[in-house]
């Protein structure tokens, strides 16, 4: 069987699947579990550019996620009254001044004209003096906003926009990143990018005058309609939900569709075979000529923007921005079975590794929660008692089911369901 063979028959398989799912958790559910799918499938396909063409170790999923979720949120929450009619901007106002100005310090002496230790003892002077005065203008206008305001609010604006923000936003911080981390190599740079992802996620978590930290905020808007706004219009409930959902599979399908064409013209492309050159031996492609480095930034970059914007999309799904729900289990790791299953290096076995898995991840708590009270009023006829703390143990048997797929994938489809397939010209 060949290679597009094999795809095609996983893909029919996956959807008999769905199909016999939905049967099983209705129409309403399944277009659920497909709209949240269709965002984690956009952040496997970031992973898999990194991984999958460039060979990078990232961790750091969580991170690029919280970003583009706190860039969704800000860019399309409603706007703060109170705050934009109070003195909560022009507290912010000298918070940044502050930090532009302690930011021309260090600049200013990084690039002194003196050598050696004291011109490293300038520098951090300089970096010791900026932070103060930084520190001295935000602390106290966070406690303004939120003693008078509680948060900044939002901007009001489409949905979409703060997707691309979201991409935006996440390829900025990626870069820092990657300027800092890049230098290191494999198990190195998992370790680096997992440390980086925690100092983001605590960063989000505290600072409650621009995120509400664990407060949450909601609700977060809907670029489509609504199913309320059906119900307005004399659709039923189950129906309203259908519509609603159907239309948002709809719109994120269209994205998913224009990224996987994109990233699939550059994979075929000269691009691709640099890329992975790069990936297979970084030594021999930089005594060709290659900017290892600066492609690898790239490749980096280019991930993490997709990774932010199916962070924004998972967001604006779930209508609620909580920086306390987001676990390495769910938003790091288990994109990297997504990917690891379905294929690294093939974009169509990214793809479906993250429907297929995200499904299973997903049904494995309500089939063994189904199968625990089975077993429970079994054990409770045969006088052995019930099993206590049964709704835990179902979610906990997820993890259970996560490594069996790792185990039988690696044992029996070590490329991944769908491999890379790299055609060479003869």
């Amino acid at each position: 069987m060949n290679a597009v063979s094999r795809a095609l028959l996983l893909y029919v398989g996956l959807v008999v699947f769905i199909v016999l799912v939905g049967l099983w958790q209705g129409v309403a559910n399944i277009s659920l579990l497909m709209l949240q799918a269709s965002a984690f499938a956009l952040v496997a396909l970031g992973l898999n550019i990194q991984f999958g063409y460039g060979g990078l170790f990232n961790f750091g999923i969580m991170g690029m996620m919280m970003i583009g979720g706190f860039a969704v949120t800000f860019v399309s929450y409603p706007v703060s009254k109170t705050f934009w009619t109070g003195e909560g901007p022009l507290w912010l106002l000298r918070a940044f001044v502050a930090f532009a100005a302690g930011f021309a310090l260090v600049w200013a002496a990084r690039r002194a004209p003196l050598k050696g230790g004291w011109k490293a003892a300038l520098i951090v002077l300089c970096w010791f003096v900026a932070y103060v005065l930084y520190r001295s203008q935000i602390d106290p206008a966070a406690e303004y906003i939120e003693q008078h305001d509680g948060f900044v609010g939002g901007l009001g604006l489409h949905p979409v926009l703060g997707w691309i923000f979201g991409g935006i936003l996440a390829g900025g911080v990626a870069w820092i990143i990657g300027k800092i981390a890049l230098g290191l190599r494999s198990d190195y740079l998992a370790i680096a990018t997992i440390g980086i992802s925690e100092i983001i996620r605590a960063l989000i978590k505290n600072t409650d005058w621009l995120t509400r930290g664990t407060l949450t905020v909601s609700p977060i808007p809907w670029p489509v309609m609504t199913p309320g706004d059906y119900q307005d219009h004399g659709v039923d409930t189950t129906m309203s939900f259908i519509y609603a959902r159907g239309g948002y599979i709809a719109l994120t399908a269209i994205v998913v569709v224009i990224v996987l064409f994109l990233i699939q013209r550059a994979y075929a492309g000269p691009w691709g075979r640099m890329m992975r050159a790069i990936r297979d031996n970084f030594i021999a492609a930089n005594s060709m000529g290659k900017n290892v480095t600066s492609r690898q930034l790239e490749i980096f970059v280019l991930g993490s923007v997709f990774m932010g914007i199916g962070g924004a999309i998972l967001v604006s799904i779930l209508q609620i921005f909580d920086p306390g729900s987001y676990q390495p289990i769910n938003h790091t790791f288990l994109f990297w079975v997504m990917v690891i299953v379905g294929g690294a290096g093939n974009n169509w076995g990214a793809l479906l590794g993250a429907l297929l898995i995200y499904l299973v991840y997903t049904l494995a708590g309500s089939l063994s929660q189904t199968l625990f009270y089975w077993v429970s009023s079994w054990t409770t006829q045969l006088g052995w008692g019930a099993i206590p703390d049964i709704d835990s143990r179902s979610l906990q048997m997820r993890v259970f089911v996560l490594g069996v797929v790792i185990v039988l994938a690696l044992r029996y489809a070590p490329k991944g369901l769908i491999p890379e397939v790299v055609r060479r010209e003869r």
